[in-house]
């Protein structure tokens, strides 16, 4: 049974959270970073959980917490952008609400991401080269479990919520 949830999934700096927050605020529904969930829970980074367990560490963490939060109802979660490697998480998802897909093109996410020292994954040598391999093995399942895509580039919070609005009203 889908409850009544919104589930934003999409590659870093798609603006995930910022789009949640408001979505959540307009629909009077919680909001929820599941990333942020499990910084919280933990009481450390993730960069600190990466170097400790590694990714299938935190493969399972995000599983868990993405798990526990979508049981809940009248939600929105955003979803850090590899969560939809895990089968589990995909299915849950998909069972448990509307999945929205916040499509963003490289160009963008470089120009937003150019400054961040949190994600663990942007801190090696070249963030486009990585940012471009995670494309290539994440947007088809972004595709998969989408009930809506949504494109974010050059555009605002507003907007990209009006869309979302819009298709709410008549999916």
């Amino acid at each position: 049974m889908k409850q009544n949830n919104i589930f934003l999934v999409g590659p870093m700096g798609a603006g995930k959270t910022s789009v949640g927050r408001f979505l959540a605020a307009q629909l009077q529904k919680t909001f929820y970073d599941s990333d942020e969930e499990i910084e919280k829970k933990l009481g450390v980074s993730l960069t600190w959980v990466f170097d400790l367990e590694g990714m299938a560490g935190f493969r399972q963490r995000e599983l868990k917490m993405i798990d526990e939060l979508s049981a809940l109802n009248n939600i929105v979660l955003s979803t850090g952008g590899g969560c939809v490697e895990t089968p589990e998480v995909r299915e849950i998802l998909r069972e448990r609400g509307i999945v929205i897909y916040m499509e963003v093109s490289l160009e963008t996410q470089l120009s937003r991401l150019k400054r961040d020292k949190r994600r663990p994954l942007l801190q090696g040598e070249n963030p486009q080269d990585v940012l471009i391999r995670l494309w290539e093995e994440r947007e088809p399942f972004y595709e998969n479990i989408a009930d809506l895509t949504v494109m974010t580039d050059h555009r605002s919070i507003r907007d990209v919520c009006d869309d979302i609005f819009s298709w709410l009203k008549n999916p």
